[in-house]
């Protein structure tokens, strides 16, 4: 039995803060019933570079193991149906622009006199309240607001970007703590609570010390490309194969490892190299000694030597390297599904792993609308005439599109 099996999660909001704080949720067994606009859906479903069979590669990683239904929570009636959702739910999700759930007669005010023990989720660029509340909000504008952004790239150049929507995710996965954190406070007051995760705080919450080196000493930290200042070694070093790795020695027991695998241990009590601070202030220097010292040598060849001394040591991995490592393929990191448009579909697998609930794939990404019998006659118990009314108006989507 997987950890949350016994959760019921109703997911409202698009695109990837919200979902993916959904995602995680139903990785670890929750049922997670997503609500989606009638014959639109979530714009996931279309986003993506590459997109086989007119598809989003990214949609099935971030709807994984789902329920689809087709609801206008903008209409009275739909939002009487989210209301008697709740009835039946422990989590509801939501990463509308604040102010917007109120704005249907859906705030928690009115939803936990519906259900007491309800945990409402709200992801949001500033959070709920502050003179910011109100703006709109992306993962972008959270990483710049954050600190990420000043800091990543290289300092000759305008701040860059990680690649990835980080931001986002970073403010869904605290959502996903926070509403551990309140299941957890339910137990003992029987009572549910507002989890209210602000994408800027998010990011600010792992940038170190970043605020308070600038609190005591005025040093405000500046984008310094592959490396930490002061952190040493630390950095990404050239092979005689071509191939950069990355080796990480700044500890003083580990820096003495690697000067022994450079067969010149004498370094490890140069002034210059002794200590942290010191190699710190020798960055530079150091890491071009480094440098000269693999350039000379093959990748397995270099690989194997810091293996033997115990000094971390790792290769830049894109995709097509995770998909052969023998350490991905040990540990399952990567699994293969079923899917019914793309067939066999690779993907990463669900994390953290536990020992004796763990998570996993139950299932892929659901169609628009997929579950809208089971959830509307099921789980509801509305009968065929007044879901045919309700799907003419188009309050809910198709009944029959949900049967296959």
């Amino acid at each position: 039995m997987s950890a949350l099996s016994d959760l019921r999660v109703i997911e409202m909001g698009q695109l990837l803060a919200g979902p993916f704080c959904g995602q995680l949720l139903a990785d670890f067994g929750a049922e997670v019933i997503k609500i989606e606009q009638p014959g639109k859906g979530d714009p996931m479903r279309d986003w993506g570079r590459e997109k086989p069979h007119g598809k989003s590669l990214w949609w099935p990683v971030v709807a994984r193991g789902k329920k689809s239904i087709e609801l206008n929570a903008r209409v009275p009636e739909g939002q009487q149906i989210i209301k008697d959702l709740v009835a039946k739910s422990d989590i509801l999700i939501e990463n509308f622009r604040p102010g917007t759930m109120e704005k249907w007669g859906l705030g928690y005010d009115v939803l936990s006199r519906i259900n007491p023990r309800l945990i409402m989720i709200r992801v949001s660029g500033y959070g709920q309240t502050g003179p910011y509340a109100h703006k709109a909000g992306y993962g972008s504008i959270g990483e710049a607001m954050g600190g990420l952004r000043h800091v990543v790239g290289d300092p000759d150049r305008a701040p860059s970007r990680t690649g990835i929507s980080i931001g986002d995710t970073l403010a869904a996965t605290f959502a996903c703590l926070g509403g551990m954190m309140a299941l957890h406070a339910r137990e003992r007051t029987g009572r549910g609570q507002v989890v209210d995760s602000a994408i800027y705080e998010a990011v600010l919450a792992v940038m170190e010390s970043l605020v308070t080196e600038y609190d005591k000493t005025g040093y405000i930290r500046e984008r310094t490309g592959a490396i930490l200042p002061n952190v040493a070694p630390s950095n990404v070093y050239p092979t005689k194969s071509g191939v950069d790795v990355l080796i990480a020695a700044n500890q003083d027991s580990v820096f003495k490892r690697l000067a022994d695998a450079m067969q010149r241990p004498q370094l490890a009590s140069d002034p210059r190299y002794a200590t942290h601070a010191a190699r710190g202030q020798n960055q530079e220097e150091l890491d071009a000694l480094i440098a000269d010292w693999t350039a000379t040598l093959e990748r397995e060849e270099l690989a194997a030597l810091l293996d033997k001394h115990g000094v971390p040591s790792g290769d830049i991995f894109r995709a097509p390297e995770m998909l052969e490592d023998a350490h991905f393929k040990a540990r399952e990191a990567i699994v293969q599904i079923v899917h019914p448009t793309f067939g066999n579909l690779r993907m990463q697998n669900v994390a953290p792993k536990l020992s004796e609930t763990p998570g996993g794939i139950r299932a892929s990404d659901p169609e628009l609308g997929q579950h809208n019998a089971e959830v509307y006659g099921g789980l509801l118990g509305l009968d065929a005439k007044r879901l045919a009314d309700l799907a003419e108006r188009g309050i809910v989507g198709p009944i029959e599109a949900a049967a296959a």
